[in-house]
């Protein structure tokens, strides 16, 4: 069972930066894929950036391809979302995912099984 848990969101301007942080509080998040989603007032949640288990592989959506990295501390059971050069339209609440994602075809919400409760990430003009 993995209990994610997102932290790191906050306010910050176009083209600031951000760190959200995804700590698995059962400490078993080491055999899970990971993912990042979002979910903006009024629409759907849509992925945003995957990572395999291993760290290897990872796939991003191309809103944020060349913005943001995924990446993953198995040591310590997190995985992190870095977001550089932010816009007002990656304003959203920000979903941490565990799942079953093995890099054999691009990643989707039926992928994971596991969700933390949420963060909340504006970007201001």
């Amino acid at each position: 069972q993995v209990t994610p848990v997102e932290s790191g969101g906050g306010l910050v301007q176009a083209g600031g930066s951000l760190r959200l942080s995804c700590v698995d509080s059962g400490r078993t998040f080491r055999v899970y894929a990971g993912g990042w989603f979002r979910q903006a007032s009024g629409k759907e949640r849509e992925f945003v950036a995957a990572i395999t288990r291993d760290g290897i592989n990872t796939y991003y959506a191309d809103s944020v391809k060349g913005r943001f990295t995924i990446s993953r501390d198995n040591a310590e059971n997190t995985v992190y979302l870095q977001m550089n050069s932010l816009k007002p339209e990656d304003t959203a609440v920000y979903y941490c995912a565990a799942g079953q994602w093995a890099a054999t075809a691009p990643p989707s919400y039926s992928h994971y099984s596991y969700w933390g409760q949420g963060t909340q990430v504006t970007v201001s003009l």
